[in-house]
């Protein structure tokens, strides 16, 4: 009989960014140099791949993928964070788009992560069967492996959400739709969708990070082995990039995932940092460290390659 008191959410209210009232048009300038930012810097490096016969090896054909992701992180994100600056209702639909792509891309970005590390702990260790072990079919299975996985992780967190009941209040206290904000607002038992979201954003990314790590402990002792500091800087150079990006991604979310005691101001601060500058990020990190990639954005331009 309680039940027939309340009537049934069709829309949230994002309380938005903590601390920024007033700030909506200098925040909204700070996005609105972000996204197109991000747009050019992955749609250079996909092209600048595609273009240059000479990187189309499965190194980077996962940094053309990560490009894909980035893209869409910051499509999905960048957008509805410059709406929600001046309208903060979001659609029951609406949101769970933005819990669907959020853990949709998030899940392909750290398991792709992992076979880029891979890729290179092949490249460096086993140099001789590099070309048969990471032949084009196994690289195709391997980049459709984390979008498919990745696929299903999202319909099963984006379900088990929103069939839950919301039939009380709709103020979620966080600036975007992601699910412990939302299921705190539910009319039911949460503990199925609060432990499967701990596993599937806490427990899965960090067996990925300690592979990723171990993958790194082998390539280090690999190339310590290699007699020329020449050559020992060559396969080294293979992997900052990769190193660094890895950092920039599971750093911010070992801290929003492990510090649920953290302050709303440094909680929201990190998620932005996550959602905004490091799909930015990413492209240049791999435009710095990689002269093949310099040489390629050289020759799209119309450039001459340096020598």
């Amino acid at each position: 009989m309680e039940m027939e008191n309340h009537t049934m959410v069709s829309e949230f209210i994002l309380l938005g960014i903590p601390n920024t009232r007033g700030l909506e048009t200098i925040l909204f300038i700070i996005f609105l140099v972000f996204y197109p930012c991000t747009l050019l810097g992955n749609l250079l490096i996909l092209s600048a791949i595609l273009a240059d016969s000479h990187l189309h090896t499965p190194m980077y054909f996962f940094l053309c993928n990560l490009s894909v992701i980035d893209l869409g992180f910051s499509s999905v994100s960048t957008p509805k964070l410059l709406a929600n600056l001046w309208s903060r209702v979001i659609s029951l639909g609406g949101c769970m788009s933005q819990v669907f792509f959020y853990h949709f891309l998030g899940s392909t970005e750290y398991l792709l992560y992992t076979v880029m590390a891979y890729d290179r702990y092949v490249a460096i260790c086993h140099p001789l069967r590099y070309l048969i072990i990471m032949n084009w079919r196994v690289c195709a299975i391997l980049a459709a492996g984390t979008w498919i996985t990745s696929s299903f992780h999202a319909t099963i967190l984006t379900s088990l959400t929103f069939t839950l009941p919301y039939c009380g209040s709709n103020v979620v206290d966080y600036f975007l739709c992601d699910i412990f904000p939302v299921v705190k607002l539910a009319c039911a038992e949460t503990y199925i969708i609060e432990t499967v979201t701990f596993t599937n954003t806490g427990v899965v990314p960090m067996t990925c990070f300690l592979l990723i790590l171990l993958s790194y402990i082998r390539i280090v002792y690999s190339i310590m082995k290699i007699n020329s500091a020449e050559g020992q800087q060559k396969a080294a150079s293979t992997c900052i990039s990769h190193l660094t990006v890895v950092m920039l991604f599971f750093g911010p979310c070992a801290v929003v995932y492990t510090q649920p005691q953290l302050s709303k101001v440094l909680q929201s601060s990190v998620q932005l940092f996550s959602y905004l500058a490091t799909p930015m990020l990413n492209p240049v990190i791999y435009t710095l460290k990689n002269k093949e990639v310099k040489d390629a954005l050289r020759k799209l331009t119309g450039q001459k390659t340096a020598r």
